[in-house]
């Protein structure tokens, strides 16, 4: 998908952050939308501002973990536009919390979005992808879809997930031989709401620091903004890459997880004791 113009995207998380983003670039480059968050408010502000622009843009409220929700919502893009070329699975929500303090309400609610809604967002438009002459899915996993972090094991099994679940997906499209193609995304820390809207459990005596504490710390290490991730990704699409990392922390992330590939939990454990002892 080298050429974006008049080409219709879909874009979940796009009231905010990278989806936010990638709907100004993609709309500048040509493209239709369909876009859509759970915060209506914030979906409305950002369709209202595109269509102010001269841009042509369906937008509706979804919860992503609804998969009857989502279906119905891939039937009505496909019913308004004729057409669909590209999906980009991106909402996703933060949970911190130790394994055994989560509770299972907390681990379903973030599978439910960062996981399913990845499953549904695929399988809703994907035969809709395969009816266009070229289409393309782009699946937001992280970084901690390459390593594990103490305090993020429902994110980390979840981005995990994405992963496996868009790898494995890329090869059946290939071996399809067919119009359809699909990218992984691994951003670090990018400068979101994420983490201010995450939930959080008292992991201090993980990380040494109560849960505001904790929230802040994480946000520090947040330096890529979210218009340099969406053009990150943009560009992975236009040049139908496997994987793509974002930031100067993803390459590092990734450098030492090939490198070190049980050896950097070491590395962790040093720095979140470390952490802890300046807490204090």
């Amino acid at each position: 998908m080298k050429v974006l113009d008049n080409r219709v995207a879909v874009i979940t998380g796009a009231a905010s952050g990278i989806g936010k983003c990638l709907a100004e670039q993609l709309a500048a480059a040509g493209c239709k939308l369909a876009i859509s968050d759970v915060n209506a408010e914030g979906l409305e502000q950002v369709a209202d501002a595109l269509r102010a622009a001269g841009h042509d843009v369906h937008s509706q409220v979804l919860d992503v973990a609804d998969r009857a929700a989502f279906h119905a919502y891939a039937d009505q893009v496909f019913a308004h536009f004729g057409s669909v070329n590209l999906v980009i699975n991106n909402a996703g929500v933060a949970l911190g919390a130790t394994v055994e303090d989560m509770s299972y309400e907390d681990f379903d609610w973030l599978m439910g979005i960062n996981f399913w809604g990845v499953v549904h967002g695929t399988k809703a438009f994907l035969p809709y992808l395969k009816q266009a002459d070229q289409g393309h899915i782009v699946n937001i996993s992280s970084v901690f879809g390459l390593i594990g972090i103490p305090t993020q094991s429902a994110y980390n099994a979840a981005k995990f997930a994405v992963k496996g679940f868009t790898e494995s997906l890329r090869m059946e499209l290939e071996l399809d031989g067919g119009n359809v193609s699909c990218t992984t995304v691994h951003p670090g820390g990018i400068k979101t709401n994420i983490a201010r809207n995450a939930r959080m459990n008292d992991v201090s005596h993980i990380t040494g620091a109560d849960s505001e504490t904790a929230r802040k710390e994480f946000e520090k290490l947040f330096r890529t903004t979210p218009e340099a991730a969406a053009r990150t990704i943009i560009n992975g699409v236009r040049n139908n890459k496997r994987r793509v990392l974002i930031g100067s922390d993803a390459y590092a992330i990734d450098t030492m997880q090939r490198s070190m590939p049980t050896m950097y939990q070491k590395l962790v454990i040093g720095g979140q004791k470390m952490m802890r002892k300046r807490q204090g």
